[in-house]
């Protein structure tokens, strides 16, 4: 497989989820940024193009890969309930034990990093949207995409949701992912890309750590819904709706 310029990053990142350690590790946005060309990835992330290319064709050549399945042809069932699984069990895991850190952390060294406050402010806000957003996703969203699934595979009927099209709460999440998104760069820069200064005690660097890891996740998280999850769910929706209206 070749990849060049023009693709978009979210395209790379599907064809080969290797791609995305490299992303992450080069602060390329493949998840909610995910349709950008590659080039203009690269730019905004002050990236060398051809030197991505290269090192994208070296791990294509490895044939390593990150997921265990192929999530574009898997069962929606399937991924959802990966994606609670792995993601959603994650986080439930990590906020009560980040938040303690945080408050550690915080008591022993506010007074001179000052910028902690606003990260233990930032991951407060991060929290609530993430875990209001994932209850939404467990009962009302994956339940409709795992149901769509079911009848695309049995050849049956459209199944009957709560709203008009999947589209709706799908384009909700994608906004929510956005907020999120948007709440894990002001940390990633409150907390200097998450490198510790000189003073900080193993408790602080464990923090900055586990945050890192923490945005890692949810980028792989945000990944598979907005890349592969949503857009399949919505593939499948107006592939029903035309059988639907073919039978009609």
């Amino acid at each position: 497989m070749t990849f060049d310029k023009n693709q978009t990053v979210r395209e790379i990142a599907i064809q080969n989820p290797a791609s995305i350690r490299l992303f992450e590790d080069l602060g390329i946005d493949y998840c909610c940024g995910g349709k950008r060309p590659l080039e203009e990835a690269c730019q905004k992330a002050n990236v060398p193009v051809d030197r991505l290319l290269k090192q994208l064709a070296d791990l294509e050549a490895g044939g390593a890969s990150t997921e265990e399945l192929p999530w574009m042809t898997a069962r929606l069932g399937d991924l959802t309930a990966h994606v609670i699984e792995k993601h959603h069990s994650y986080v439930r895991t990590e906020i009560p034990r980040l938040e303690a850190l945080l408050s550690k952390v915080v008591n022993r060294h506010g007074a001179a990093h000052p910028e902690l406050s606003a990260i233990q402010e930032t991951f407060t806000a991060l929290s609530e949207e993430l875990l209001a957003h994932m209850l939404k996703e467990e009962r009302m969203l994956f339940p409709f995409l795992d149901q769509l699934d079911a009848a695309a595979r049995s050849n049956g009927p459209l199944p009957v949701g709560c709203f008009a099209s999947v589209e709706f709460p799908v384009a909700r999440m994608l906004a929510d992912h956005d907020d999120a998104g948007a709440l894990t760069a002001r940390m990633r820069s409150l907390a200097n890309g998450f490198e510790p200064p000189p003073d900080a005690c193993p408790s602080y660097r464990g923090l900055y750590h586990g945050l890192a890891e923490f945005e890692r996740d949810l980028h792989q998280h945000v990944h598979l819904e907005n890349n592969v999850l949503f857009p399949r769910g919505v593939e499948l929706e107006h592939k029903l709706q035309g059988a639907a209206y073919i039978r009609h």
